[in-house]
């Protein structure tokens, strides 16, 4: 029987032979390709042998090692040796790598203090003692401060990783800034590397003969709420605001420090500890017992320290709580319901005995006495009488402050490289410790309080009651 004919062909035996052949070629083709399969299955089977200059392909002979994905961090050595030569006849140059390397944060040991040698003691705070030192390695002269551990025995005080964990985010120029902790021979032996600043307001203001001009009084406070702003966006609350704890260089920066009592806050805010906040810088509310609140206490202290710059002394220097709200409410005079809408309802505010008093200062807040601050201007009276007002929802925030025109008018703030220079203490000798109050011990209890002699009863007496670090005397 004869082949089955292609539909496709014709009686033409030109066109049968062009099919023909491209059948031949086809099949041809198909014998190729499992021939080759049939070797690569031997070659798998038993490892080829490999020649001196290559690998051995599947029919003995020598060729070259098949390619394989080059990794970014391969470095092949040939490239680190080779030289790429010059039209010029220099010597070539070495061709380097182009792989990127960013730096990252390790976790690593702490280095040891003896790393630092110590030129002086400077002051001891609330929450450790600060010295100069210097860097053996780099030379550089920091301030280190080693962390009040002793008598903790729950572990770790809560108040050094705060005061760590705060000065870690707070990344500011107008905030202290933390290089690195450093530890002892024993494990209570905790120090903080921070920059070292030349002055501390306080010591400055008590060495000057005379008060910052006007225009640098702006300067000074301009750098200080523009730190605190950026704690406050940061949910962060200093909670310990003085001028002992604004550190000043030679160059005209301020800067916060000491974060001991520092807090994240929220929004609304937790009940927190009322005992917070140097008592000359403390607010009224937190004196009367409130255990919620804000950013308001910091600016209530802002307020206390722009008083201070003006007259190079405390505003409000009380002898105790009691005292203390007595000194506010002679200045900013007594609170009644439109100044300060529901005080009654703060714990310690039940004693206070409320003189009746005649129609209310226009405004809210009302202004302060002018016979206070003769130099001061409208404009800075009124920042003043805000940020030193007893309802804290109607003191500004660090950034309406810092817009506020008190700034815009003239004398505008002088630059920071045309400030004076002032000799350091910290850099010379111990400091003359300066009669101010403590900071509050964490930990302490609140004490109740009786206000009853605020306004016109008995004089305060001689009988005294321990407070917040200091003698506490009621009436």
């Amino acid at each position: 029987m004869s082949a089955a004919k292609s539909r496709w062909a014709d009686d033409d035996p030109e066109t049968e032979a062009i099919i023909a052949q491209r059948k031949r070629e086809k099949e041809e083709k198909k014998r190729a390709k499992l021939e080759k399969q049939r070797q690569l299955e031997a070659s798998k089977a038993q490892p080829p042998a490999q020649s001196a200059d290559g690998a051995q392909g599947p029919n003995g002979e020598s060729e070259p090692p098949k390619k394989r994905r080059r990794l970014s961090n391969d470095l092949d050595a040939s490239d680190s040796t080779a030289r790429v030569p010059q039209n010029d006849g220099q010597q070539g140059q070495k061709k380097r790598s182009s792989l990127l390397r960013f730096p990252v944060r390790e976790w690593g040991t702490c280095r040891h203090v003896d790393n630092f040698e110590r030129l002086n003691h400077i002051e001891e705070g609330s929450y450790g003692w600060v010295s100069r030192a210097k860097d053996i390695t780099t030379g550089e002269v920091v301030a280190l401060k080693k962390l009040k551990i002793e008598n903790t025995p729950d572990g770790f005080p809560v108040t050094g990783l705060r005061e760590i964990q705060t000065l870690l985010e707070a990344r500011h120029p107008n905030v202290v800034h933390l290089r690195e902790v450093v530890m002892g021979n024993k494990m209570d032996d905790v120090y903080l590397v921070m920059d070292f600043l030349e002055h501390d307001l306080k010591t400055l203001l008590d060495e000057m003969r005379e008060p910052f001009l006007p225009s640098e009084i702006k300067t000074l406070l301009l750098q200080v709420v523009g730190g605190l702003e950026f704690l406050h966006s940061q949910w962060i609350m200093h909670r310990d605001l003085k001028t002992s704890n604004l550190l000043m260089n030679n160059r005209g920066e301020i800067k916060l420090a000491d974060f001991g009592m520092a807090r994240y806050y929220g929004d609304p805010p937790p009940k927190l500890t009322q005992l917070v906040v140097t008592l000359w810088y403390r607010s009224p509310e937190l004196l009367l017992g409130a255990d919620k609140y804000g950013p308001e206490i910091d600016m209530w202290s802002i307020g206390c320290i722009f008083g201070e710059l003006l007259t190079k002394e405390p505003l409000l220097q009380g002898k105790n709580e009691v005292d203390q709200v007595s000194k506010i409410f002679a200045l900013t005079g007594p609170p009644n319901q439109q100044i300060w809408p529901g005080f009654r309802s703060l714990p310690n505010a039940k004693s206070l005995k409320i003189p009746p008093t005649s129609a209310s200062s226009a405004g809210n807040p009302p202004l302060l006495p002018r016979t206070r601050f003769p130099y001061l201007t409208n404009a800075g009276l009124s920042l003043l009488s805000s940020l030193l007002a007893l309802n804290p929802a109607v003191r500004p925030t660090a950034q309406q402050c810092l817009s506020h025109a008190y700034f815009k008018e003239d004398p505008r703030p002088k630059p920071k490289e045309m400030f004076p220079t002032y000799p350091s203490k910290a850099g010379m000798e111990k400091r003359r410790r300066h009669h101010t109050p403590e900071a509050p011990k964490r930990g302490q209890e609140a004490p109740e309080l009786d206000f009853a002699s605020v306004f016109g009863g008995a004089t305060v007496g001689d009988t005294g009651e321990t407070g917040a670090g200091f003698a506490l005397r009621l009436g």
